[in-house]
């Protein structure tokens, strides 16, 4: 038998580190030849690394969340054959994995242990995600004697039903006399029902409120705290979402648009559209808006090097589709918009958006936008203010498309109205400009006939 290093290849052009997302194996799995081994994370995108042999995994390097940097070990491997390391060679120190699930009578003692050393329940930092259980106790020993009761467990309180009168003994109800406590609030756990000394506690205790009762109510106290730990994505998200606020002066604006006759447009191409065509939504209108308007303002259609003090401005338009997926926001690229009409442009908004949602979008997919649109879709709202895709210096945002009175010609009617929000980067685009390129969008929109005339 042999022994088999996988290292980190070079995953990009540049690409010096990237950042260990998951692991697809545990020390003592069995692999085949292009097994997915671990998803690793670069500046763009993630990528599985995939085992080039077949063998057994003896050791893995590098938790979730942690850098690994290129030609550094990822998983140790022993193979059938000699391998690729030389008898006697060092081996890499391997990290210790986590232990396996124990079973659930065990995990439960080790956390009664934990909580019983820590008011979180927690011990020790750089955990992984969980949910850290608080005590159920109150915080303070209650100022009443507990008589003798111990600490067994109580049984579970029983709700009467309203003008049912509590079941108490002699001694309980003249202690709740001495309390000024009202029985008719105080949920029994005994038989039938019974109030006990215990149960006067526990309704002290939450503060003059049941915490059954409360729950049965839907107003119970909750506790609990989850440590999430950033990392992958979400982590790059952050980093990119901080640069871009950090480094560009924001600024934002926000136009009223009649879309009535486009969205009277859009339904009847919906409606008389062939079965190999895609369903229109508001994009590719606004997209071929881009279009028209971008060769009169090419210092939007941009991306700034403020490091080397340039700003690149393009011919081509390359459209950014900000995309929710169930890891994060991503951005895959719609290229040479200007060359597609609606239908085009529609279906590739659709084929990029499930390579994103899918996590197959390559790091070519997700570079080289020159703008970005976002979009919340239903949930647009009345206005928004995102944050530019830094390098571009320009971000595009519909809301929502609501029906609202408005006044035309003296006139009240009702019409289909959206606003249409903006951010610029105000080094590289003046006010004037950015108000004008959105006023020249508006006009298209409120009259789409004027989209497709040259």
């Amino acid at each position: 038998m042999g022994r088999y290093i996988f290292k980190l290849p070079d995953v990009g052009e540049g690409t010096a580190e990237a950042e260990i997302v998951a692991w697809h194996v545990g020390v003592g799995d069995a692999v085949e030849e292009d097994q997915n081994l671990v998803d690793v994370m670069t500046d763009k995108a993630t990528v599985e690394m995939t085992s080039p042999v077949s063998g057994k995994v003896v050791s893995v390097h590098g938790e979730p969340g942690t850098m690994a940097a290129v030609g550094s070990p990822l998983v140790e491997l022993e193979v059938e054959g000699a391998g690729n390391v030389k008898p006697g060679a060092a081996q890499p120190a391997a990290k210790a994995e986590p232990p396996k699930s124990a079973p659930a009578k065990s995990a439960r003692a080790e956390e009664e242990k934990r909580n019983s050393l820590s008011p979180s329940g927690g011990e020790g930092k750089g955990e992984g995600a969980k949910v850290v259980q608080l005590p159920t106790s109150p915080p303070h020993p209650s100022p009443l004697p507990q008589r003798g009761r111990g600490s067994a467990v109580v049984a579970t309180p029983a709700l009467r039903k309203p003008g049912d009168k509590p079941i108490a003994s002699p001694a309980v109800r003249e202690r709740a006399h001495e309390l000024g406590i009202e029985l008719q609030y105080v949920a029994g756990s005994g038989p039938a029902g019974r109030i006990t000394h215990q149960d006067l506690d526990n309704y002290i205790a939450s503060g003059g409120r049941n915490a059954l009762a409360a729950r049965a109510t839907g107003y119970a106290q909750r506790d609990g705290i989850e440590d999430v730990k950033v990392i992958g994505l979400r982590r790059r998200i952050a980093e990119k979402m901080q640069d871009a606020k950090r480094r560009i002066p924001h600024f934002a604006y926000v136009e009223e648009i009649d879309m009535t006759e486009l969205e009277s447009l859009r339904t009847h191409l919906n409606a008389t559209r062939h079965k190999d065509q895609p369903k229109l939504n508001v994009l590719p209108f606004l997209m071929r808006a881009l279009v028209r308007v971008l060769p009169d303002y090419p210092q939007i259609n941009a991306r700034f090097d403020d490091e080397a003090g340039v700003v690149h401005r393009y011919a081509a338009l390359h459209i950014g589709i900000a995309t929710q997926t169930a890891n994060g926001l991503i951005v895959p690229v719609v290229f040479h918009a200007e060359a597609r009409d609606i239908w085009d442009s529609a279906a590739e908004v659709a084929r990029v958006a499930a390579l994103a949602r899918e996590n197959k979008a390559s790091k070519d997919d997700l570079t080289g936008s020159t703008i970005t649109i976002t979009s919340l879709g239903a949930l647009g709202g009345l206005v928004t203010t995102p944050v530019i895709n830094r390098p571009e210096v320009a971000i595009i945002g519909p809301n929502a498309i609501v029906e609202r009175p408005v006044v035309r010609a003296g006139q009240i009617m009702v019409r289909k109205m959206m606003n249409l929000s903006s951010s610029f980067d105000h080094r590289v685009v003046d006010g004037y400009d950015a108000a004008e390129f959105i006023q020249r969008i508006k006009a298209l929109l409120e009259h789409p006939a004027t989209l497709f005339m040259d």
